[in-house]
């Protein structure tokens, strides 16, 4: 949003303009009106003011709100993959942790917030773990869900829901730009937002020459060692981070993380494995030790090529979510492509 700076033409004219139109929001000078009504994950959701105590469900919200300069004003946080951004150690370590991965109703109510921000509706949504949106709008308490986990997305059912438009990052600015209108801090939204366009400009101009020439098959983890792994889908935040390297996925499948066989994998041949690494250890091969032993010793995926080759690359797990770090993943990959040579 492009801020105005008070000029007393200017403000006279936006003040007159305000009150002939009735518009609500925020208002043309870039601050928040409220009450502020915005649509969101199909439900309207308003704000009589900017929240004072939020809690974070999802790694991501946390870290956009850290992000826009608002860790004193979350009051705790859940579902945390790994180490938080760089830079926001201090501020995440007086948040209260209400546990690593999914919280209970109870935790959350604890801590009196006057707003939750989910980063999935699998958490908080229709048929939500930790509670239905209307549960705390009961208690007026306003839930505002990540847009890229419902827009172009089907979240039904017990997986991870079906991605039917391909994502992109300017969901993931929307969310920001959204929230920073939630709580009135617009310019520091817009920084934020320039601030990931530039790195992904510099990350994709690295391995130019690549394009077109690579391809990749994206493992996030596998619930048993022995059974088919969960790899990224064609829409989702990992498929963004291989087209924005001009780099082809393997994987045709809409569902976000769909479960495909080694044997299918191998025949499809990919230049590369990308690597989920994460803190979290709900499954075995949540942990990048694992992941990699199978690799080497797996009678199939050992033989395959990018194995042979050396061309297994870690990546942060939250980055493989479509989240504020898909841009770090976009770096990491472009980074791990061009010390392997891949880029020449």
């Amino acid at each position: 949003m492009k801020i105005i700076k008070n000029r007393p033409f200017l403000a006279a004219f936006y003040s007159f303009a305000f009150l002939v139109t009735g518009f609500s929001g925020s208002s043309l000078a870039g601050e928040t009106r409220y009450p502020l009504t915005l649509k969101n994950c199909g439900r309207e959701v308003t704000f009589h003011h900017a929240p004072q105590r939020a809690v974070a469900i999802g790694q991501s919200s946390a870290e956009i709100l850290y992000n826009l300069g608002l860790g004193d004003r979350v009051v705790g946080t859940a579902v945390w993959f790994g180490p938080v951004m760089k830079g926001y150690e201090k501020v995440n370590a007086r948040v209260k942790r209400l546990a690593d991965n999914d919280p209970s109703l109870e935790s959350v109510l604890a801590q009196k917030p006057d707003m939750v921000a989910a980063q999935f509706q699998w958490h908080v949504g229709p048929e939500g773990i930790v509670a239905k949106p209307e549960q705390f709008e009961e208690l007026g308490i306003p839930v505002y869900t990540a847009p890229a986990d419902c827009i172009g997305k089907v979240n039904s059912g017990k997986g991870d829901g079906v991605r039917h438009t391909v994502f992109t990052m300017d969901l993931i600015y929307q969310e920001i730009r959204e929230l920073a209108e939630i709580f009135n801090v617009q310019d520091r939204g817009e920084k934020v937002i320039a601030d990931l366009k530039a790195r992904e400009e510099a990350a994709r101009k690295k391995i130019a020459s690549a394009n077109g020439r690579l391809s990749a098959v994206v493992w996030f983890s596998s619930a048993q060692m022995d059974i088919d792994p969960y790899v990224a889908g064609k829409n989702g935040a990992p498929a963004y981070i291989l087209s924005a390297l001009g780099i082809r996925n393997v994987i045709g499948s809409e569902e976000e993380w769909p479960t495909v066989g080694w044997e299918t994998i191998a025949k499809s041949d990919p230049t590369m494995i990308i690597a989920g690494k994460m803190d979290r250890r709900r499954y075995p091969a949540d942990d990048i030790a694992v992941k990699r032993k199978f690799l080497e010793t797996d009678p199939v995926a050992s033989l395959m090529p990018a194995v042979k080759d050396g061309h297994v690359f870690d990546m942060d797990a939250q980055a493989m979510n479509p989240t504020i770090r898909t841009i770090e993943g976009i770096e990491t990959l472009a980074d791990a492509i061009a010390a392997a040579g891949l880029n020449k």
